[in-house]
């Protein structure tokens, strides 16, 4: 590969309204380090500050209300208490400078009645219990039984996210991502697999997607749809061992059109199955690309080679990597020379303190 096709990968771009300094974005990733009030401390700062040369980074996903929380100490974005925590993680990756959007997350049934309000059951599209596992103060478990949410409790979670939205504004954020993948709960709707509803919200693939697009539309009334990206996983079944939509090209090729007329800041895909290799070529995802119409952000298995390609060919504007920024802090520096990446233990994915999520070393170190 060429040193001028490498640059292109550490050249800058905008992406909608925002003005990024390459084309690496750090991945959202569930690290479960906050207060069970939701609320981050200050490793969070320094997690956040020493990965802010990423060109865009997309944080852990945060909930937007306690209803939509389905594992033990991750994050929230429904009250001031949480905005203000936020707001010095902003404040970091901006004073060293880098560009941070939030992503809005509701787990939908990929939860636990004891992680919910009064020991609640869990809600989703239609009653179908989640497979996998959760992870809840007492340890891995089930997900618990969900009850099927009743039409008019629709309009009430779209004001969730509005709320998280503006929320995420008070934070200092420079845009706001929506969580509609991985077998939560905006893709539960969209998928036919997860929603067996007979109303608006359920049937054609135009009412499994109106709920989604409904939060799309709140979120971006308050940020400006150039600031709003949306995250989607055709293929993806790894999360609640959700199982995929019988016809993943036409309802995701839907949903993405739609979202294209809205004029969003970018559309963010995982191609292919979690954590496992890239599949960008078992779903047409240049076509998903193409009905968009906007900036596309490409994520799942890319390494430096797969990455310089799909920017030199403009199969992507950016590329997201995931559980390589956990162990290397400085992953674009390590990208632009070549130079050896360090992979994490799984052991520090999840819980704990600094060890295994502030104390990897640099280059320099």
């Amino acid at each position: 590969m060429s040193d001028t096709l490498a640059a292109d990968l550490f050249a800058p771009t905008s992406i909608g309204a925002i003005d990024v300094t390459n084309r690496i974005v750090m991945a959202p990733l569930t690290r479960s380090r906050a207060g069970m009030d939701g609320v981050h401390g200050p490793l969070a700062v320094d997690y956040y500050r020493q990965r802010a040369s990423a060109g865009l980074i997309v944080t852990e996903a945060t909930n937007i209300s306690q209803q939509g929380r389905g594992y033990a100490y991750t994050p929230g974005i429904y009250t001031d208490a949480h905005a203000e925590a936020w707001r010095e993680v902003t404040d970091a990756v901006h004073e060293s400078g880098g560009k941070i959007v939030l992503q809005l997350w509701h787990v939908g049934r990929v939860s636990h009645f004891s992680l919910q309000e009064g020991g609640a059951p869990p809600v989703a599209p239609s009653a179908i219990r989640a497979g996998g596992r959760v992870y809840t103060l007492a340890g891995d478990d089930v997900p618990s039984m969900p009850r099927a949410l009743e039409a008019d409790e629709i309009p009430g979670l779209v004001e969730d996210y509005r709320n998280a939205a503006h929320l995420a504004k008070k934070a200092g954020f420079d845009g706001v991502e929506v969580h509609a993948a991985n077998g939560y709960l905006l893709d539960q709707f969209l998928r036919d697999s997860t929603n067996r509803r007979t109303d608006l919200y359920g049937g054609s693939v135009g009412n499994r997607a109106r709920f989604p697009i409904e939060v799309v539309k709140a979120v971006a009334e308050i940020w400006g749809a150039d600031r709003v990206g949306v995250r989607i996983s055709p293929l993806s079944t790894a999360i609640g061992e959700t199982p995929l939509d019988s016809d993943p090209q036409a309802t995701y090729g839907y949903f993405v059109q739609q979202l294209g007329g809205l004029g969003l800041a970018y559309l963010h895909a995982v191609e292919g199955q979690l954590r496992e290799a890239n599949a960008a070529s078992a779903l047409d995802f240049k076509a998903l690309h193409a009905a968009f119409g906007g900036a596309y952000i490409a994520n799942n298995g890319y390494d430096r080679q797969l990455a310089m390609d799909a920017i030199a060919s403009g199969h992507a504007d950016m590329i997201s990597f995931g559980r390589a920024f956990i162990g290397n802090p400085d992953l674009v520096e390590r990208l632009r020379r070549n130079a050896p990446l360090f992979e994490a233990p799984l052991t520090a994915y999840y819980g704990g303190g600094a060890e295994g999520y502030t104390d990897f070393p640099t280059l320099a170190d």
